[in-house]
């Protein structure tokens, strides 16, 4: 294949890559988006292997064979609660993916560079295998706290900001040291120390960041993955991988601090693990926020009447509503409501979930209409006009507290207000605090009803009575 039409598959997937990253920007558009960054890497495979790849074509084949069959066995068993832990992870291979290439690009000296080349080309080097080793150990960290195989709750050491500011010097010294080795023949003993600091850099991290902050962490290691593809890109010389490393990692960077605004966070607050204030560590009271007498339960029949006597209902589903995979039964209740006269709604938090988007994938796998399912800022106004408000699964983004005390860990946090409406209904298994580790005022105020059990069967129990 000639070196043209090589550029011009790498630009029509560019095209591609950039197309899906604007379809994704909307649901309606989404699946088109899919289609879009789907063709785009099929020509950039193709490309690459019929026109860059010259020899060793068996083990490339088989390499893909299994990789390709390892993503296609995960995507039909992954259920939609495992999705965050799934992303955290397929972040993690690739930032593997640039400290394994970073040291066979090292270690290849079949291209000699000298003078300022080779001073540059070191710098490619340790880069990308330092913005790879900290993603790969950060994305694991990430990976074991959202599938609770470790505590949520941040890791705060003493003098944490201190041992940071050590790990970032001697990254730095490493690096003139490694380019100094480097133009010598040498440099893999520097090259080694520096993956171990960035390893251990990752690692700290992302365990001082605390639970409420997660979804953060999930996006900005998206940034991270895309930086490192772009590293990885510059080592071999590889336009395309430069292309999709900027898109990923700029856009990834710009979803971080989107979050971050709607959480009432600063970003380098978040990546430094609470640097500077402690509301962003997330480390959450056990404090209980009220009096258990207060405490009024509820039963299905008496929520599926009062939903039938409302005119407006606004259902606000959290990771409850994923875990049960109860968003099927979420949408024929609505839909049952619907046709029966009631004006029915869903208010979605930015961070609802364990990452972006979560709750608005989980309620178009159930065919929610798009045009009923509002933004916080869409919807937050209404609520004094709201009959009924169905938290189902959700904690934190409904938690009075981040407006009510100012020392909360979630204090100034933005959330959906649903006890400004005439009746709250929350669906919980217990009075347990979410993921953040903060009791929730919400439970017990008086316009508050608690419907409790596993989320799936107390829709179904309403759905019946409807």
């Amino acid at each position: 294949m000639s070196e043209g039409i090589i550029t011009m598959a790498y630009l029509a997937a560019s095209i591609l890559f950039i197309l899906a990253l604007g379809g994704l920007s909307n649901q309606e558009t989404a699946r088109r988006g899919n289609y879009y960054g789907m063709t785009g890497m099929a020509i950039a495979l193709l490309a690459t292997m019929i026109g860059i790849v010259t020899a060793n074509y068996l083990l490339m084949f088989a390499c893909i064979g299994i990789g390709g069959l390892i993503g296609l066995i995960l995507a039909k068993k992954v259920e939609m609660t495992q999705m965050p832990e799934l992303v955290a992870i397929l972040h993690s291979l690739v930032g593997l993916a640039a400290v394994i290439v970073g040291f066979g690009t090292f270690l290849d000296h079949s291209v000699a560079f000298t003078g300022v080349e080779q001073s540059i080309h070191s710098v490619e080097i340790y880069l990308g295998i330092l913005i790879g080793a900290l993603t790969f150990s950060g994305s694991v960290m990430a990976y074991l706290k959202l599938s609770a195989k470790i505590s949520g709750k941040p890791l705060l050491l003493p003098g944490r900001h201190f041992l940071n500011l050590i790990l970032l010097v001697a990254a730095l010294y490493y690096l003139l040291a490694f380019i100094s080795a480097a133009a010598a023949g040498a440099g893999l003993t520097e090259l080694t120390i520096m993956t171990v600091i960035a390893l251990l850099f990752g690692i700290h991290m992302v365990l001082a960041i605390g639970g409420a902050d997660m979804p953060v962490v999930v996006s900005m290691l998206n940034s991270y993955s895309g930086w490192a593809a772009a590293a990885t890109g510059f080592m071999l010389s590889n336009d395309l991988l430069i292309v999709i490393g900027a898109l990923v990692g700029s856009s990834g960077a710009i979803l971080s601090y989107i979050m971050c605004r709607a959480m009432n966070r600063k970003f380098l607050s978040v990546i430094a693990g609470g640097f500077g204030t402690p509301k962003s560590t997330g480390g959450g009271t056990s404090a209980s926020a009220g009096n258990q007498a207060d405490v009024q339960a509820i039963d299905a029949e008496s929520v599926a009447n009062m939903l039938l006597a409302s005119k407006k209902v606004m259902i606000l589903p959290g990771y409850g509503m994923a875990v049960a995979q109860a968003q099927h039964s979420v949408f024929e209740m609505s839909r049952k409501l619907r046709e029966a006269g009631v004006d029915v709604g869903f208010g979605i938090h930015p961070v609802a979930g364990r990452m972006p988007g979560h709750m608005n994938v989980l309620l178009a796998e159930a065919r929610v209409p798009y045009d009923i399912v509002f933004e916080m800022d869409e919807i937050n106004a209404d609520f004094p006009d709201v009959d009924v408000s169905i938290v189902i699964g959700a904690n934190d983004i409904v938690n009075p507290a981040a407006q009510e005390v100012p020392d909360s860990p979630i204090a100034g946090m933005p959330v959906l207000e649903p006890w400004l409406g005439k009746t709250t209904i929350v669906l919980k298994r217990s009075m347990a605090s979410g993921y953040a580790g903060v009791d929730n005022p919400l439970f017990y105020k008086e316009n508050t009803r608690m419907l409790f059990g596993d989320a799936k069967a107390s829709i179904d129990d309403v759905l019946k009575n409807l």
